[in-house]
């Protein structure tokens, strides 16, 4: 059996190492559905073993409609981990939602296609016993872990926004006015390329999922400028400024 990992956490865009861990070793494990994004790094935090993998590679190499979500997925659960913290860059539509807001969304939405979004294959040789899995879906996002989530980030004095609804798009290209307006009609508060299907398939594994979206920047026609133009730059500096109270916030998660 695998040693028991405490957090697992997938850094996003800008996010592609955990900088206060220790005794880091690199993992590579060999999954039945191809190569992971990149090593698992595996280390500790404050005496709790912690995984950490860079969902688009470490050098931001691979695409949100390339990456491979089963294999990081699997790769996760093969070195033990039972919780899964995913950390996933987005743009805010609504206005709680600006730029450098750190969120915990309780909704999602999806509306990417063309990904493979399950581990039933549908034939007995897909390592399942060709079981179909019809898994409850209706909180995407694990409530247990939500709510631990929130818990440590105000005992860490760290703001989060409790809820939102989370639309995943395909990419890479960024949005159009016009979709953005459309995901605000449908009640999407938040739109990224990364949350689906990485959470279907945390719930049909079993994992326990809950996601802190790292808001970079207004979506397109969401903010106060309307023709603002978005720079990489601004991402990476926003992306920063939002998630630098993480670190204080997964030491209070993993302590209890």
């Amino acid at each position: 059996m695998p040693a028991s990992i405490d957090l697992a956490v997938i850094g996003g865009t800008g996010l592609y190492r955990l900088a206060d861990l220790q005794d880091v070793e690199p993992h590579q494990p060999v999954t039945r559905y191809g190569a992971l994004s990149g090593p698992v790094r595996v280390g500790t935090l404050d005496g709790r073993r912690v995984a950490f993998l860079a969902r688009h590679g470490e050098g931001h190499s691979v695409p949100p409609h390339r990456i491979n979500y089963r294999a990081n997925l699997a790769a996760l659960q093969a070195l033990g981990a039972t919780r899964v913290l995913a950390l996933n860059t987005v743009g805010g539509i609504t206005e709680r939602f600006a730029p450098r807001v750190l969120a915990c969304p309780d909704q999602l939405i999806d509306y990417t296609w063309g990904r493979v979004s399950t581990f039933s294959e549908g034939d007995a040789d897909d390592g399942r016993g060709g079981e179909v899995l019809h898994v409850d879906f209706g909180d995407p996002y694990t409530p247990a872990l939500r709510a631990e989530v929130l818990r440590a980030a105000r005992a860490a004095g760290v703001d989060l926004v409790d809820g939102g609804c989370y639309g995943a798009t395909q990419g890479p290209r960024l949005e159009t006015r016009a979709e953005i307006a459309r995901m605000r009609r449908d009640g999407c508060d938040l739109v990224g390329m990364t949350g689906m299907p990485e959470a279907g398939l945390a719930r049909e594994l079993g994992l326990d999922y809950a996601c802190l979206a790292i808001v970079a920047n207004w979506a397109a026609g969401a903010g106060p400028q309307v023709d603002e133009v978005i720079t990489f730059q601004n991402v990476l500096d926003n992306v920063a400024a939002a998630s630098s109270g993480i670190p204080a916030l997964l030491r209070r998660l993993l302590a209890g």
